[in-house]
């Protein structure tokens, strides 16, 4: 008998793949995410993914968010918080610790906890600690939900400047003179902690920067231009991360180059130059966040030199064995050799920031960049990989 004339069970359309935008944190750099995640959730295909923004407030709380990119701006230079978008004070959001369940729940004191449904893939644009370093993407591992970005190996590799610089070196990339101070040192001997920076400076000069190890956005670093200014600047990078950083000064141009993942592997774009700043001694947190200093795309280069930072900056990605995309960032020395500064496994992501900028002149527009991370992101398994 044929079925030709039966009636036929209409089609279920195809459900859209769930996007959970996790954005904020517990780190200092808790308002560069909300910029961040202002301008995904504006870019994001509406057509193509359904969204669902979270936020983390710097306490470490999971809320649900409004979903209102326009909130989450720099506003008369003040960052935003995620606690002003937080549709409650009291409730939370669960991710699940069961790889064979997605399901998002949000519960309130008193209340019936309510599943919000799947989450197919978590795009987190959490800068600094607890988030950007491994502790989030360990997390999401434990709960097999897949995710833009570097897995928790690379992530804490390239959150922690001194194992990434080890690494560069090992894979012989050139990095800069440094040293480190750890927790440790300082709490056993100040003293001598203290003299090891000195006699770094004796050995390569003034001026240095002190940097938290484990930090991001330039928050907390200062540009010491002698011995009077040491104690600050440790105190300021301390403030952030008791593991320190001190670098000699490179002299050269600062030149970055972002790496994004394609369906054949790894891509550089053209690189940008970051000009030194008018108003500031270098390119710190304010020129790049408040005062916007624009970078020059693509970066005024011989085709030779563009070529080798462009494979510098894969090589780069593959050493630290990162995914999605990273931006790298270098020092175009006086004698023209290429010094890796670092990597940056969730680069600044605002319509802004460098690295969409410098896609952007490659001919990856916003939209398409936030859809090529997604895309990776469903392409990959949790797990060894």
């Amino acid at each position: 008998m044929s079925t030709e004339n039966l009636p036929q069970s209409p089609e279920q359309p195809a459900r859209k793949p769930r996007v959970a935008v996790v954005f904020g944190g517990r780190s200092s750099e808790h308002g560069i995410s909300m910029v961040t995640a202002g301008a995904v959730l504006k870019a994001i295909d509406r057509t193509k993914y359904d969204v669902l923004p979270i936020g983390i407030t710097r306490e470490g709380r999971w809320v649900l968010t409004a979903d209102e990119p326009e909130r989450m701006a720099i506003t008369d230079r003040r960052l935003p918080a995620v606690e002003e978008l937080a549709e409650s004070h009291e409730g939370g959001v669960v991710l699940p610790v069961d790889p064979a369940n997605r399901e998002v729940v949000y519960s309130e004191p008193g209340s019936v906890p309510k599943a919000l449904g799947e989450v197919d893939v978590v795009f987190p644009v959490l800068h600094g600690p607890y988030g950007e370093d491994g502790t989030l993407q360990g997390l999401l591992e434990l709960s097999g939900v897949p995710y833009v970005g570097a897995g928790v190996l690379a992530s804490a590799v390239g959150q922690d400047k001194e194992y990434m610089k080890r690494i560069f070196t090992s894979y012989g990339l050139e990095v800069g003179p440094y040293v480190v101070i750890r927790p440790r040192e300082w709490e056993r001997d100040e003293s001598a902690a203290r003299k090891k920076i000195i006699d770094f400076a004796g050995e390569h000069g003034w001026p240095l920067f002190v940097k938290p190890a484990r930090a991001g956005s330039s928050i907390g670093i200062t540009k010491v231009d002698d011995l009077s200014g040491l104690d600050e600047a440790i105190a300021t990078a301390q403030a952030h991360d008791p593991k320190i950083l001190i670098e000699a000064a490179v002299r050269g141009r600062e030149i970055e180059c972002g790496v994004l993942e394609f369906e054949d592997g790894p891509r550089a774009s053209v690189p940008a130059e970051i000009p030194p700043p008018d108003a500031h001694a270098y390119y710190d947190f304010e020129a790049k966040y408040i005062d916007s200093t624009p970078g020059i795309v693509p970066a005024p280069l011989t085709e030779e030199q563009t070529a080798e930072v462009r494979r510098l900056a894969v090589e780069a990605f593959e050493a630290v064995s990162c995914e999605g995309l990273v931006r790298a960032d270098f020092f175009l020395t006086e004698d023209g050799e290429f010094v890796i500064n670092e990597i940056n496994t969730l680069p600044g992501f605002t319509p802004i920031s460098m690295y969409p900028q410098m896609w952007q002149a490659s001919g990856v527009s916003y939209p398409e960049l936030i859809d090529r991370l997604v895309q990776a992101a469903l392409r990959r398994s949790t797990g060894l990989r």
